[in-house]
Order: C-alpha cells, then sequence, then structure tokens
C-alpha cells in the first residue's frame, strides 16, 4: 500500500486527463497546462483542477510533466479534439492554395491544376510573392480557413493542397514547421506534382521522407541562386547591367544641354519632353530628375580634366623636385633586434 502523504507518481496520461478540463483558478484552457501568477508554466496541476478526474481526487499533488516546460514561459496548448460523432458523414474539403515569386510569372497552370482537382475557385488563395517573405497574406489566410474548416467539420478530413512543394517554400526548417504545424491542427497535406505526389502523412516513416525532400528543395533553391548570380556577372562583364532604363536618355540630355546654351531654364524645357520607355512612358520627367541628370553628366565632363590636372600638377612638383620620396630602410643594430624580439 502507498503512502497517501508522498504524491504519486504521474505519467502523461494523468496530465492529459487533468488538460482535459479547464482550470477554475488560472483560468487555463483545455490543452494547456497550469500558470501561475509570474506568467510561468506552473510545475504542478492546481487542485481545484486535477480533482475534476475521478481518479485524481484523492491525490494530493499532480506534477506538470516535462516536456510542458515548467517553469518556462507560458503559452496556449493546443486544445483536445472534440469528440467525434461516429454517425456524421465524413467527406474531404480542400483548400488550395497557389503561388509564384514574380508578377511577370502566371499563376493560371497552377489555379487550372487545383480547378482540376476538385478543388472552387473560393476556396483557392494565390498570390505573387517571394518565398523570402516570411508573412505571405494569402498564405497565412489559406491556413486561417484551413483551421476554421476543420474546428466547424472535425468528422470531415480537411486537405491543404498545393501543385508542388516549392509553392509553399524552399527553407527545409520552414517546411518541416508547416507540416508540424499541419499536423497539429489535425489537417492534411497534399501536392500534385513533384517529388512527393499524392497526401501527404506527416507521421511514422512519412516525417523523414518530407523532411528529405523539404532539403532537396532547400538545395535547389541555392542553385537557383548561384546561377542567378553568375548570370548576372557574366552580363556585367558583357556591359549588359540589369535594373529599369534611366528616364533621362541621350537624346533628351543631348536636348536639354542644347536648350539650356541657348539660355531657356530647366523649368521651359520640362514641358516638351517626353519619355519614351518603362512605366511612366508617354509622361514628362520631373524636374528634379533633370537636374540629377545634368549633375551626373557634369562629374563625367569634369573627370577627364581632373584627372588631366592632376597628373600636370605631378609633373610640376617632380621637375621642381617636391615630390616626397620614401625613407631608406635603416639597418637595426643586434642589440635593437634583440629588444624588438
Amino acid at each position: 500500500m502507498t503512502d497517501p502523504q508522498q504524491p504519486s507518481p504521474t505519467d502523461r496520461s494523468d496530465a492529459d486527463d487533468v488538460e482535459q478540463q479547464t482550470c477554475p483558478k488560472c483560468d487555463a484552457q483545455p490543452g494547456s497546462p497550469c500558470r501561475s501568477r509570474g506568467g510561468a508554466v506552473a510545475s504542478a496541476y492546481h487542485t481545484r483542477r486535477f480533482t475534476m478526474v475521478p481518479r485524481l481526487k484523492k491525490a494530493l499533488r499532480v506534477p506538470t510533466p516535462a516536456d510542458r516546460g515548467p517553469g518556462r514561459p507560458w503559452r496556449p496548448g493546443t486544445p483536445p479534439p472534440a469528440p467525434i460523432d461516429p454517425d456524421l458523414p465524413s467527406a474531404d474539403i480542400r483548400i488550395g492554395y497557389a503561388r509564384c515569386s514574380t508578377l511577370g510569372q502566371e499563376l493560371d497552370s497552377q489555379l487550372d491544376a487545383l480547378a482540376k482537382h476538385g478543388i472552387p475557385r473560393d476556396k483557392i488563395f494565390s498570390e505573387k510573392i517571394s518565398t523570402r517573405v516570411r508573412v505571405r497574406p494569402q498564405f497565412e489566410k489559406a491556413l486561417r480557413t484551413a483551421r476554421e474548416v476543420k474546428a466547424h467539420a472535425p468528422h470531415c478530413r480537411v486537405i491543404f493542397t498545393v501543385y508542388e512543394m516549392k509553392r509553399l517554400g524552399r527553407d527545409a526548417a520552414e517546411l518541416t514547421a508547416l507540416a508540424d504545424h499541419l499536423t497539429a491542427h489535425g489537417l492534411v497535406l497534399e501536392m500534385l506534382a513533384g517529388p512527393l505526389p499524392g497526401i501527404y502523412d506527416p507521421t511514422g516513416p512519412g516525417k523523414l521522407l518530407f523532411a528529405f525532400f523539404a532539403a532537396m528543395a532547400e538545395t535547389e533553391r541555392e542553385n537557383i541562386r548561384e546561377s542567378t548570380l553568375e548570370g548576372l556577372d557574366t552580363a556585367a562583364r558583357k556591359g549588359k547591367h540589369g535594373g529599369r532604363p534611366p528616364v533621362i536618355t541621350d537624346d533628351m540630355l543631348h536636348t536639354v544641354l542644347r536648350r539650356r546654351a541657348g539660355g531657356e531654364s530647366v523649368e521651359q524645357i520640362q514641358p516638351d519632353l517626353i519619355i519614351p520607355t518603362g512605366k511612366r512612358k508617354g509622361q514628362n520627367p520631373s524636374v528634379a530628375s533633370i537636374y540629377r541628370a545634368l549633375a551626373e553628366h557634369a562629374k563625367r565632363e569634369a573627370y577627364p580634366e581632373a584627372v588631366e590636372a592632376a597628373h600636370a600638377d605631378f609633373a610640376a612638383l617632380k621637375a621642381a623636385g617636391d615630390v616626397p620620396r620614401p625613407r631608406p630602410e635603416r639597418v637595426l643594430s643586434t642589440e635593437e633586434t634583440v629588444k624588438t624580439r
């Protein structure tokens, strides 16, 4: 017979049974451990909470398991799933997500593939944004919708569907964290193409397989980055530099210089100039853009003259013998050598 004065050992099932209840003292919701007044995870569940479990009514103390992090800052846990009525009909509900990195790319192929898979257009979220951006609004909205659907229909299987893995991201840690998030909320991940097509079950051996392909996606991202940098370097060597075209072209600058030489001001010339290319094609450049172009032109024109003037000054100093010469190296004596050592 055990001593009732000694705290009985508590395993994980005891903690799960306690966390099925809401704590009357600290208001911890189901799925979360109790918290102390200081805002940390309490070392033991409050008495009024664990006495709600019939088999723990006579226990003097129920410790908080180590995996809940006693003493650490308190965070709300995952609420236990609601009991499912076996008489309710089960169904698959899919939430689609499509993404591409740049505005120049098209989403039509992904949207068509998701629509052919039976996902209504109003259940497909799409955006043009890079995976380097940590906060993707439509992605967060799709996840929130999937969680809400699962909360309202726990008897249904909610499937988060994408065309391929790299639409979700290319960072292995981010993809693995996403899989854990989906699992924690009872969601299922599905991919239509790529190295891991089909419905993904992130439990058991499937988790290792997903981590492997997530690492492959991250490696592919690094290869794309290196290839892009090499291409930019090769183009720069050939004199081709990226970026948007200049607002003030050489012809426009020539016109400004010619008319200013004739006595006209920049404000008088500006209405007659038309931008030939770019987003502002057909519009007039701003006065500030014209002044910046004139300043850059003045620098380019002054550079050869400044170099020529520097060479002339150096030649004059050399002829006059005023050019400073380097100091001759002094040979150290034996005593000085020993001191420096």
